[in-house]
């Protein structure tokens, strides 16, 4: 004998693994942390802690990032999806991306398995993802503006070579002068950042 459940028992005996479903929400991991793109992996006195604008939040396990980068936040040993090792140091940080940025040279030729020379400096770090300051402006042009004058003397110094070389004159112009003058703003041009 076959029994005919009511229309309204049968509804819910479908609805209710659906809404079980429904219910169901995928959880984050134990311990994982919510990130921005811009947020960065910072090794601050000797642990990596994550570094969200001006503020850092320690880490209590170790990253996992999405391209498959492995940071350990109490050693900075950072394990790139390639396999290859390197160990962070004070200042160091590593992106969301997965790219390690360095602090100094030293940090960095020391990732390299090398040593930096002795003095070797970063030029200032400029972060895309900041807004300029007005003084980072003011800085950038008055650089621009400087290797704009720069070049022109030299346009014209170059000018003046071509004229003197090109007189038609029978014995070769001395052009030396000129040549010790474009020599003396092409060391100025290298030093203008």
């Amino acid at each position: 004998m076959i029994r005919h459940l009511p229309a309204a028992a049968l509804f819910l005996a479908l609805a209710a693994p659906a809404s079980a479903l429904a219910q169901a929400t995928p959880t984050r991991p134990a311990g994982a942390v919510v990130a921005n793109s811009t947020d960065q992996f910072l090794m601050r006195d000797g642990e990596v802690v994550l570094r969200q604008g001006s503020t850092t939040k320690p880490l209590t396990q170790n990253v996992a990032l999405a391209d498959g980068t492995k940071i350990n936040y109490k050693s900075g040993i950072v394990e790139l999806p390639g396999g290859k090792k390197t160990t962070l140091r004070e200042g160091d940080y590593v992106t969301m991306k997965g790219e390690i940025v360095f602090a100094t040279p030293g940090s960095a030729a020391s990732a390299r398995g090398t040593t930096a020379p002795a003095g070797a400096q970063y030029e200032p770090l400029v972060d895309r993802n900041s807004v300029p300051t007005t003084a980072d402006m003011e800085t950038r042009l008055s650089s621009l503006n400087s290797r704009i004058t720069l070049m022109a003397q030299k346009i014209q110094l170059l000018n003046d070579k071509i004229s003197l070389l090109s007189s038609g004159t029978q014995r070769p112009a001395d052009t030396s002068q000129l040549d010790q003058q474009i020599k003396a703003l092409d060391e100025q041009l290298r030093q203008v950042k």
